[in-house]
């Protein structure tokens, strides 16, 4: 048996081994994966796409492999508590990595949401304030048309595996490459960064980027974006399978049950989701009735939720009045937090909209985190196309979720945990991230919010569409769901608009298991303050419990149930000392 001096340095020696491959595993990351530097003050790989080709896909599968092994190699119980931990997390998560590669899950590289045919919205994310970073854009742009052909190549790759995405899903794809195709190249969405050149270039030189730009985009993407789309189009549709589920596929069901776990950090079973989603239907279903009654409502749910699709007093009538409305409602929320957090991130949000390119098939909103040198901020971006399916009563339950105390407050927080490695400050294990974010959506409650019943209504509708998510992906990708009974099952159980519901559905189709996430960490996040609140009593800071569930990180799930664990018998021990 070794001694404690020995055990002692044991644990020092296997500690710094761990960290020694953190340290090798996360430059190898930035050199993999260019688009990544800029986070972190690093233009130099502003000039650069991370390269899909097969054979580099096969050489990054190599690396992680040794990865795997060395940290493998290291007895968990030989390092202290803090990077166990993280050679636990990282272990995972390149593990799942190889697992999907194994699946061929790279081989599905597109999808409505996802893909070339919106590689121009990586200019929203970089800087254009040197000339450098203007030559940068155009050396981008220039390599899109060999980018373009490596999509092509797994995509055929996948035609060759029976690894294919849903012809309902790729149905949209050509149309949104037509978008990208303009008659003029003024109007491509690749010129925008042109359009108006930073006040700090030289007058002749914006002029020359600007030819340069126009150039490009006529004489090298245009053509490779028809040709890609012909692909799309004449080849690639075709082969798509004409199910919704990726359990069609040969071997699809274990892709998916993978999936699940991927996406959970849990070992439930797609069964197990799939009635536990039926479980939170069944509970919602009962809260919504009794906001019906309380409005004094003469008619069944679906005929309340049909009421609220269509009544116009629910929208507002211009885009430009519903962006004015989520401004105000983001202004309401700052100023609440102090009740539920004792530590706040220092970086700011901003609300933004969707851009016009991709806003037709997109969910409602989404969330861009600052970058985490902190020079730029995070933002809030709320989907302004057809304000006529956007419902007011959810905007204040949508923006707590995308933005404080939902995904801001946690992922910037997340940025500024300066002794924890990058990669565990970057994590976005969806189950706590989303977790957090449905989470939140209940702390609107403690927020002063949802005073009006519309409102509270708006709340369970969201929780409602997370449960449903839990029905609807397990019923598509495991039981063999139609996507018209996944569609008609969401109708029946949300007052969601038919048109976010149907781009939801396709959301769930084009991206496997990702949705089951939010209500399995929901779940259990409300689980953990409610033992902690039966426990402390009177005694609870939901303050102090915050800023500790938050104080790690994105975690999964089991290693955030063992944080707060501790947590928890510290807090009790503390109650009983003399």
């Amino acid at each position: 048996m070794l001694s404690t001096s020995l055990m002692s340095q044991l644990v020092v020696a296997n500690d710094k081994a761990v960290e020694a491959v953190i340290e090798e595993h996360w430059a190898w990351s930035l050199e993999s994966y260019p688009e990544m530097r800029l986070g972190y003050g690093d233009r130099s790989g502003n000039a650069s796409w991370t390269d899909i080709s097969l054979p580099s896909e096969a050489l990054r599968q190599e690396a992680l492999s040794v990865f795997s092994q060395q940290l493998g190699a290291i007895e968990p119980a030989s390092l202290s508590s803090e990077v166990r931990l993280n050679r636990s997390m990282l272990l995972r998560e390149i593990n799942d990595e190889r697992a999907a590669y194994e699946q061929g899950l790279h081989l599905m590289p597109i999808n409505m949401r996802s893909g070339p045919q919106h590689a121009h919205g990586m200019a929203e994310r970089l800087p254009f304030s040197s000339e450098q970073d203007y030559r940068d854009w155009l050396i981008r742009l220039r390599a899109l048309p060999d980018r373009l052909q490596q999509y092509q190549e797994l995509l055929t790759e996948g035609m060759a595996k029976n690894r294919v995405q849903a012809a309902i899903i790729i149905q949209r794809v050509p149309e949104q490459i037509e978008r990208v195709v303009t008659a003029t190249p003024e109007a491509s969405p690749f010129y925008k960064a042109f359009a108006e050149i930073s006040g700090n270039i030289d007058p002749a030189v914006a002029k020359a980027f600007q030819a340069e730009a126009k150039t490009v985009i006529t004489d090298q993407l245009n053509p490779a974006y028809r040709d890609f789309g012909a692909f799309i189009k004449d080849r690639y549709l075709p082969a798509s399978r004409p199910e919704p589920g990726i359990g069609s596929l040969e071997g699809g069901k274990a892709a998916y049950r993978f999936l699940v776990q991927h996406f959970t950090t849990t070992d439930l079973s797609p069964e197990a989701i799939h009635q536990i989603g039926l479980d939170e239907v069944a509970r919602i279903r009962s809260e919504m009735e009794g906001v019906i009654a309380e409005v004094g409502f003469d008619g069944e749910l679906a005929a309340f939720n049909d009421f609220l699709r269509t009544a116009p007093q629910f929208y507002y009538d211009t885009p430009e009045e519903l962006l004015e409305g989520y401004q105000a409602v983001a202004k309401r929320l700052d100023p609440e937090l102090v009740k539920l957090f004792g530590k706040l991130p220092r970086i700011p949000y901003g609300v933004r909209p969707i851009p016009d390119e991709i806003a037709p098939d997109t969910t409602t909103a989404y969330y861009m985190p600052p970058t985490p040198d902190g020079t730029r901020p995070g933002w809030y971006y709320v989907n302004l196309y057809k304000p006529e399916v956007r419902p007011k009563f959810e905007m204040e339950v949508l923006s707590v979720h995308e933005s404080v105390p939902g995904h801001h407050l946690q992922i910037a927080l997340a940025g500024e945990l300066t002794d924890l490695p990058e990669f565990r400050r970057r994590s976005g294990v969806t189950a706590f991230v989303e977790g957090w974010g449905l989470y939140s959506e209940r702390l609107g409650y403690d927020m002063g919010l949802y005073q009006d019943p519309y409102s509270r209504y708006g709340q369970l509708v969201y929780d409602m569409w997370r449960a449903v998510r839990l029905v609807v992906d397990t019923g598509i990708h495991y039981f063999g769901w139609s996507r018209e009974r996944a569609i008609n099952f969401f109708l029946a159980n949300a007052a969601k608009t038919q048109a976010d519901i149907v781009n939801e559905i396709d959301r769930y189709i084009g991206w496997p298991g990702q949705a089951l996430a939010y209500k399995i960490g929901q779940l259990k996040m409300l689980e953990l303050r409610e033992t902690a609140e039966l426990a402390l009593g009177n005694a609870f800071d939901i303050r102090a419990f915050h800023d500790h569930l938050l104080g790690a990180g994105a975690i999964p799930l089991d290693a955030l149930e063992a944080r707060m664990d501790t947590w928890l018998r510290g807090q009790l021990a503390a109650q009983v000392k003399p």
